[in-house]
């Protein structure tokens, strides 16, 4: 099927008037529903026997969330779905634009405090809905959350794109999903896991969200793993033990340093703090430490006390933000001299926050990448130009012919 311009009906109501978004599932269009006049949001998936077989996936999740209000649990409404010749198609509402465009066209250096609560809340409440369900996201990143209207404050946030969500129950060991540099140490290192992948994909999200930077940047498994190593140290023994991907062995400087990175917000120094220390708790290394959706929700970070003034959104100091060549040097140094770039604790002793013994903390001298594909964000306009380490497709023009 080809999509040119607008000028194709989709089923039997779907009139395409833009496309939104393309991604290795197909594209996402907005249409016209000549029944109801409303606009949507279309996802339109390819044909393929794998896209068909994960498209089926998602409308059981999203079968599941349905009985959920789209507005209290931050959730995206799905509308129900519908087949135009093969193509499987599920029609959503029709949001703004992603957040990951959101954060480029306010402030690409971050959010201030202020900005960031409202913003945390809504995500926490998406997963504690989600969790409680039995259902991990998943794909928790920028662009898998959609500004519902960014003119309006505070701001309100959905969680989309369940492509890749799974059932607790269904989850395998040594399943991957998501994206790589959103993903828990557990999850890449084959550990079993459960929901708790969320939680560690929303610290790495806000983190992102507050100092215009990601966190864990990387080509490869490899690089992900070194620089959680090299920040928080390597998880416990038992831990590496019960991975089926962890190498012989592995070596792997702070979280504490977000802090200097972030915004500056006048009179709001505490709250940074604490918004820190939340974040730490949802990058606990030990998967059963990590604070959940519901914990988050119950944060001194959201005490009344603590933003009185949340929804103030003033002018804000400017601050020299994260050097993105400093990033991509990182990444690249790895590959070139995987001994080097290490702090200067790891030069001169072991890190043993993380646990385990000095027979264990050796460095990674050749280790492959397991080949995965990775389902792209959607519901979004052409991304801005992507952060150190990220691959982006190109942007749809509306000149485009896409072939599905």
């Amino acid at each position: 099927m080809n999509i040119t311009d607008h000028r194709v009906k989709l089923g039997s109501c779907h009139v395409v008037e833009d496309i939104l978004g393309e991604g290795s599932f197909g594209i996402v269009a907005k249409c016209r529903n000549t029944e109801t006049t409303n606009i949507e949001a279309v996802k339109v998936n390819k044909s393929e026997e794998g896209v068909l077989e994960v498209a089926m996936d998602e409308i059981a999740i999203l079968k599941q969330l349905r009985r959920l209000n789209p507005d209290t649990s931050n959730i995206v409404q799905c509308n129900g779905f519908f087949f135009d010749k093969e193509n499987i198609c599920i029609s959503f509402e029709l949001l703004d634009l992603s957040l990951q465009d959101y954060v480029q066209e306010k402030n690409p250096r971050g959010l201030t405090t202020r900005e960031l609560r409202p913003i945390l809340h809504q995500l926490a409440t998406a997963l504690s809905h989600l969790h409680s369900s039995g259902i991990i996201h998943a794909d928790l990143k920028p662009p898998n959350v959609m500004v519902v209207n960014r003119h309006e404050q505070p701001l309100k946030v959905k969680l989309i794109d369940f492509g890749v969500a799974r059932l607790v129950s269904a989850v395998n060991q040594g399943d991957w999903m998501g994206t790589l540099h959103y993903s828990a140490p557990e999850m890449l290192l084959g550990v079993p896991f459960n929901e708790s992948v969320d939680m560690w994909a929303l610290g790495l999200l806000m983190v992102e969200l507050a100092t215009g930077c990601q966190l864990y940047p990387g080509k490869t498994e490899y690089d992900v793993l070194r620089f959680i190593f090299e920040t928080q140290g390597q998880p416990c023994d038992d831990v590496l033990d019960r991975g089926c991907y962890t190498p012989e062995s592995m070596k792997l400087n702070s979280l504490n340093d977000i802090e200097k990175y972030m915004v500056q917000d006048p009179g709001y120094e505490e709250d940074q703090k604490i918004f820190v220390s939340l974040i730490k708790s949802m990058l606990s290394l030990d998967a059963g430490r990590r604070i959940t959706a519901q914990e988050v929700l119950e944060h001194r970070f959201f005490a009344p006390s603590l933003h009185q003034n949340s929804t103030d959104f003033s002018a804000r100091s400017p601050v020299p933000p994260l050097s993105a060549a400093s990033w991509e040097e990182r990444v690249d140094n790895n590959h070139q001299n995987p001994t080097d770039g290490c702090c200067e604790k790891h030069q001169s002793g072991i890190n043993k926050s993380g646990g385990g013994d000095a027979s264990r903390v050796i460095i990674i001298l050749n280790w492959g990448s397991r080949q995965r594909e990775t389902m792209d964000g959607w519901h979004q306009a052409p991304p801005p130009p992507p952060s150190p380490g990220v691959n982006s497709e190109p942007p749809v023009s509306k000149s485009t012919t896409l072939h599905l």
